[in-house]
């Protein structure tokens, strides 16, 4: 059995220090948001009881659904690269970029930087998945025993009031490859995104930009499961696939606190096991309840995968 933990958007905080050069940008709408409202949301404590729960039940991996940061500042960004070594090595840890990391042209050049460990595919070295310039090149593949996780990047940098995301051509493309090599493998499959790829699964402002465009990609080549962050919300859809319906899993942020209209901090687990050609998964919802519980469980059931020869 393969043990999958499924985080997102812990939009760490509390900002650094803010100059009036930096904020003249869209940063500046970000930056009254998290003033007015965010920071007051997502705070440290309830993530640091999420990550300690994560500890405790020691998965075999974690996928980690993008948007660390909040404005993409450049000290963010760094202070975002020291959390992900206290989360875990690169080597357990799979992080594909959100909005929020690609705020403005250039961020998420920054964090692929800073964060490229976590971004890299374990045949990186050779190349095979690099750009030249050394950052990381989407979509990316890591194999975990029996589980193959591929990491695709939505995030790209928009304008005021705007938090759409976008999967080039080229990246589909390779994930189609990806997609068909790894079930010829006998492979558990798992796509790893942040923007919901389901269409209507956000406002439009916010929505994955040609959503079926990928779900055409999952509709000819198949996936055993799709995980995403961005909306906060604790959500079950799916996407046709040549097998049968693919789950599409989205989880609240890793950090928000109780009783505002978004859920409390939780993330998931996904017990993986094969038996007669059949992938099966036990998933369970852990996270916080209110101000005075720790993490508990929330819900435990089976998940129903495609059926997969």
């Amino acid at each position: 059995m393969f043990t999958l933990a499924h985080m997102s958007d812990p939009h760490l905080g509390p900002l650094p220090a803010v100059n009036a050069r930096q904020l003249a940008s869209k940063r500046i709408l970000g930056y009254l948001n998290w003033q007015g409202n965010r920071a007051k949301a997502f705070t440290s404590h309830y993530l640091e009881s999420i990550v300690a729960d994560v500890r405790a039940m020691a998965p075999d991996h974690i996928a980690l659904c993008g948007d660390l940061v909040n404005l993409a500042l450049p000290a963010e960004i760094i202070n975002a690269a020291v959390w992900l070594r206290s989360l875990g090595s690169p080597q357990d840890v799979s992080l594909v970029p959100g909005n929020h990391d690609a705020y403005v042209p250039g961020a998420i050049r920054s964090a692929r930087q800073h964060w490229l460990p976590y971004m890299l595919g374990d045949d990186a070295q050779s190349n095979t998945l690099e750009e030249l310039d050394g950052t990381p090149s989407f979509p990316y593949l890591r194999v975990r025993g029996d589980v193959a996780i591929i990491g695709v990047s939505s995030a790209a940098a928009t304008g005021p009031f705007m938090a759409t995301g976008r999967i080039g051509k080229s990246q589909l493309e390779r994930l189609a490859a990806l997609l068909e090599t790894c079930e010829k493998q006998g492979l558990c499959r798992v796509v790893m995104l942040h923007h919901p790829p389901v269409k209507g699964a956000t406002p439009h402002h916010k929505r994955l930009v040609a959503s079926r465009r990928f779900a055409q990609v999952i509709a000819k080549y198949g996936a055993e499961l799709i995980l995403h962050g961005h909306t906060h919300l604790d959500t079950q859809m799916q996407l046709p696939g040549p097998h049968g319906a693919v789950p599409v899993l989205c989880v609240p942020s890793a950090s928000n606190g109780p009783g505002g209209h978004k859920p409390a901090a939780a993330y998931k687990l996904y017990h993986i096991s094969k038996e007669e050609n059949h992938w099966h998964c036990l998933m369970e919802t852990r996270g916080i309840q209110d101000k005075k519980s720790g993490v508990t469980s929330l819900a435990k059931a089976p998940l129903i995968l495609p059926n997969s020869s």
